[in-house]
């Protein structure tokens, strides 16, 4: 026969054990799904929870913001280019419930169908449209998959493709389209500096023209600068027109 005293402490470890199974704490960001014999009685929390031993069992789900990295998939574009994709995917649980009970694991649910979106979306896109419209990709990628995880209690917040992968033949290919293309710009820009270059001289020769005395000026001009530089001899033709003026005004004298 046992004692009084070991009854007693049978009946408070007892005690104990029931009350640690009724009572859990969940955190601000936490919620509680509780099955009561199996049947779905709601979502508790946060605070203290009371659960009948036994009888509830809670489930807790958290509703912070996942980040969930896609692995890099192989992925043939729409002009048959070979590429490896990665992405990353930001979600969060709206509803703890249809979390639990719709979906078996919704982190593996989620992350399955993040990576077949991803390899069928960008399989219909070509690989210029990758490089240069990714906002526009990402932005397809979230609408498609939210509404694929609606069902389930996720909410996809953002998806942003992070890093393509391609091959060295592209690379060598994309390099030299850049470097012709940097030329041909380069080209076009100095054939429009020539280009105006000609309308200016045009411009000055129409001056000139009605002006011959200018001619004279700019001649002058440039007989200035050239001997301002540090040359021990310089030989200058003088045009003949340049001086024609003070020769009839000497004739006249005589």
């Amino acid at each position: 026969m046992m004692s009084f005293s070991t009854v007693m402490l049978v009946l408070l470890v007892f005690v104990v054990i029931i009350l640690a199974n009724a009572i859990r704490v969940l955190r601000e960001y936490e919620r509680g799904v509780v099955f009561r014999l199996g049947r779905l009685i709601g979502v508790k929390g946060p605070g203290i929870i009371l659960l009948i031993p036994l009888v509830d069992k809670m489930v807790k789900v958290s509703l912070r913001t996942v980040v969930m990295d896609v692995p890099p998939q192989d992925i043939i574009t729409k002009d048959n280019v070979s590429l490896k994709v990665n992405a990353v995917v930001y979600f969060r649980v709206v509803q703890p419930d249809k979390a639990i009970v719709e979906v078996e694991n919704f982190l593996f649910a989620t992350s399955q169908l993040s990576q077949t979106t991803l390899r069928s979306i960008l399989g219909q896109s070509e690989l210029d449209e990758l490089l240069a419209e990714r906002d526009k990709i990402n932005h397809e990628l979230q609408k498609i998959i939210d509404q694929q995880t609606e069902p389930w209690g996720i909410k996809i917040s953002n998806v942003e493709v992070k890093h393509i992968d391609l091959p060295v033949e592209m690379q060598r290919a994309m390099a030299k389209q850049a470097e012709a293309e940097r030329e041909r710009r380069a080209k076009i820009i100095h054939a429009e500096g020539e280009y105006q270059a000609s309308k200016q001289l045009a411009e000055a020769s129409k001056v000139i023209e009605s002006h011959p005395m200018a001619l004279q000026l700019r001649y002058l001009q440039t007989l200035t600068e050239v001997a301002s530089e540090k040359n021990s001899t310089i030989i200058f033709p003088v045009p003949i027109d340049l001086i024609a003026s003070f020769l009839k005004t000497s004739t006249k004298k005589k």
